[in-house]
């Protein structure tokens, strides 16, 4: 099983993260539209390279990537970081890519100061959400049926952990 290297994204990464990010488009965690050509770029200025964290193999091809940044742009909420976006391209599903994002977010989280980290998922998101549980996140929310996806109400659990060490 080939280890990934873990590295803050470049404005560079921008056309394979994209192509990462469209290819791993599902109805489990998506809440926007599957994307259509044309394609806007992956980065913009609300979401910037250095908000985000690219798992890549051995031979440098990025397999994964997680975002993370400020929940909102509050003094008084700044000691809090959210994951707002986590993705693993499918050949490299299974490897413990996922967890070595998350794990490498928190660490992240830490030396930027956060003392809390938090995240969205869809009820129906069954792995990412043994995921999050599995890396200390607990659920501290739930907005019942919050979407209207594929025909159904899906509730959006909110889940957070303290980062130790700070």
């Amino acid at each position: 099983m080939p280890e990934s290297h873990i590295r803050p994204a470049r404005r560079a990464d921008d056309a394979e993260l994209g192509e990462l990010d469209r290819a791993a488009w599902s109805p489990t965690h998506a809440v926007t539209p599957r994307p259509e050509p044309p394609y806007d770029p992956f980065f913009d200025p609300r979401h910037r390279p250095d908000q985000f964290l690219v798992a890549e193999d051995a031979d440098g091809t990025i397999v994964g990537y997680i975002r993370l940044a400020p929940p909102t742009p509050l003094a008084c909420n700044q000691h809090v970081r959210q994951v707002q976006g986590l993705a693993v391209a499918a050949p490299a599903r299974g490897r413990g890519v996922g967890r070595t994002l998350l794990r490498a977010a928190c660490d992240e989280a830490r030396r930027q100061g956060a003392r809390r980290i938090t995240l969205r998922v869809l009820s129906h998101n069954v792995p990412a959400r043994a995921l999050y549980e599995a890396e200390g996140f607990v659920v501290e929310g739930v907005l019942p049926g919050e979407f209207h996806l594929d025909g159904r109400y899906v509730d959006d659990v909110l889940m957070g952990r303290t980062l130790d060490g700070n």
